[in-house]
């Protein structure tokens, strides 16, 4: 959702999103085994840390390369940069090797034909919460009607008075703080942390978000049950090694047959 939104607000690909994902991990890794706070509360934190450096980085760094250059291309380039120097600054402060969070060990339940810990229903708990929370903003909110104003037409929504600048910058923090969410409950999920962590699972969150539309924030949600599903499935079937690969072809499928998303308008990205 968060690489959705900020696609449909500004209008380029952020290819450092996966390394958002990470540095959000970290955050919530000090605050939680460094600082010893609530593993909960520590996610929070890092969150909300994540999301005002993104924030920040949308503002003085991205805004005022989009601004100046009409070629989206050139922006794509710079979170391409963007991207190793966060990739390169995480393994500097926090060195190469795998971070675990402080928590304590946990058996799994069965519920069904299906096998989770505890924190993996809180987990579950919190990506629902999130999208509620998504759509309640943006139907019910003026911030959020504003978003939407601008995903449809940047040049309208600013002659109607919306201050855009102060729009995007929001964005960049909502999705900041969506990325460090979800870095951290994928390094609870994960059992572990690493500074590519984030990376390896930005195609994933590539495939989940063209499969449901590019800037669609609903069909994100969709693409992203329908991949977390189809790969976690597929393990019953294939090697498990194997099931992100699952992701790549769904998503060759969706480019073959139906290239603007599940729930995008034919003729519209």
């Amino acid at each position: 959702m968060g690489l959705t939104l900020q696609f449909g607000v500004t209008n380029f690909v952020n290819f450092a999103y996966g390394d958002f994902l990470t540095l959000g991990a970290y955050f919530s890794w000090v605050a939680n085994a460094r600082l010893h706070v609530n593993i909960w509360v520590a996610m929070i934190i890092g969150s909300l840390a994540m999301g005002l450096i993104a924030a920040l980085l949308g503002r003085f760094l991205l805004g005022p390369f989009a601004r100046r250059f009409r070629n989206l291309f050139y922006v794509m380039i710079v979170t391409f940069g963007l991207s190793l120097i966060l990739l390169n600054l995480i393994q500097a402060i926090w060195g190469p090797n795998y971070q675990q969070y402080a928590v304590a060990a946990q058996n799994p339940m069965h519920l069904g034909p299906f096998l989770l810990s505890a924190d993996q229903l809180i987990i579950i708990g919190i990506g629902a919460a999130a999208m509620a929370a998504i759509h309640l903003m943006l139907t019910r909110t003026k911030i959020g009607k504003a978003m939407r104003a601008m995903s449809d037409d940047p040049s309208l929504a600013m002659v109607s008075g919306i201050n855009t600048r102060a729009i995007t910058t929001f964005t960049w923090f909502l999705t900041g703080t969506l990325a460090g969410l979800a870095g951290t409950v994928l390094g609870l999920n994960i059992s572990s942390i690493t500074p590519a962590t984030g990376e390896t699972f930005l195609f994933v969150i590539f495939a989940a978000v063209i499969l449901g539309g590019i800037g669609k924030p609903y069909g994100a949600m969709l693409g992203a049950l329908i991949i977390g599903l189809a790969t976690e499935m597929s393990a019953v079937v294939f090697n498990a090694a194997y099931k992100l690969d699952v992701a790549f072809v769904l998503l060759v499928i969706v480019l073959l047959v139906r290239p603007q998303g599940l729930l995008a308008v034919r003729g519209k990205a």
